[in-house]
């Protein structure tokens, strides 16, 4: 429930990400769907009573607990950590113009997929990444991103504790990758997407 920035550079292995500070309590009905399911956060200090009230704002209402002192205890502790390798646009950019066919995998609604994104991209809405899991690459290192950053560090977090971890998250979304010149498609029609 930290931020991403923090979730990427260190984090306890099989944990998924998603941020108290984002699209939070969406995300959760989305993604948990067992309201049962028991959870125990990760939080930044002083926001452990937060975190708890928004869960049982939206039916979760069985948090078993948090980890005290947060994540940075659970290092103190020397206990293993795991991290996401994330990029910045413009390194993502120079990999592009070397290999046009690295796989991306845009994670951000349909209609903003339409709106734009990069070619070749395969859209794969962070709403159904589980439907989605075969057509990852099982060994290649794929590329992934969502608006901002924040979509694509919770679909990253998912695909690690399902056992994969060859993504590469591009940091700051297409707001970074547009800024950054990468070209990005106008318009595509809805019926040729790929569902």
């Amino acid at each position: 429930m930290r931020h991403q920035s923090d979730f990427v550079k260190g984090h306890i292995p099989r944990s998924i990400f998603i941020g108290l500070k984002g699209g939070f309590a969406p995300w959760v009905g989305a993604l948990i769907a067992d309201v049962k399911q028991p959870l125990l956060l990760v939080v930044d200090e002083g926001s452990e009573e937060e975190a708890i009230t928004r869960l049982s704002r939206v039916g979760f209402d069985n948090t078993i607990g948090y980890l005290k002192g947060g994540f940075e205890a659970w290092k103190t502790a020397g206990k293993e950590t795991d991290d996401l390798l994330s990029i910045s646009a413009e390194d993502f950019k120079k990999r592009l113009e070397n290999n046009k066919e690295i796989p991306v995998f845009d994670v951000r609604k349909e209609g903003e997929f339409i709106a734009g994104h990069i070619e070749n991209a395969n859209l794969t809405p962070l709403d159904s990444i589980n439907a989605h899991l075969s057509e990852f690459p099982e060994k290649e290192p794929f590329y992934m991103h969502c608006a901002g950053g924040y979509r694509s560090v919770i679909a990253a977090s998912i695909l690690k504790s399902r056992g994969i971890h060859n993504i590469i998250d591009i940091a700051g979304g297409m707001g970074a990758i547009k800024q950054a010149g990468i070209p990005v498609s106008d318009f595509v029609c809805p019926t040729t997407l790929k569902k």
